[in-house]
């Protein structure tokens, strides 16, 4: 009951966090490959905002029913 509530509040603050500072990672990718030479790029993405949402529905979710379950 109690880990529900607890576990809703980190996700909604992980959440609001995604939303206004967006993750960035870097990814690898081999665009040419001769031999032993080999050209590769590296590009820098975001994650996608879907996540954030995501992440925010479900601490919406289980602070609803960490709250539900209380009463």
């Amino acid at each position: 009951m109690r880990t529900s509530l607890i576990a809703g509040l980190v996700l909604i603050a992980a959440g609001v966090f995604l939303i206004l500072r967006p993750v960035h990672y870097s990814t690898e990718q081999s665009v040419v490959k001769l031999g032993s030479f080999q050209a590769t790029v590296r590009q820098e993405q975001t994650l996608p905002g879907w996540v954030a949402g995501a992440v925010l529905g479900a601490g919406v979710v289980l602070l609803g029913v960490g709250l539900f379950r209380r009463s």
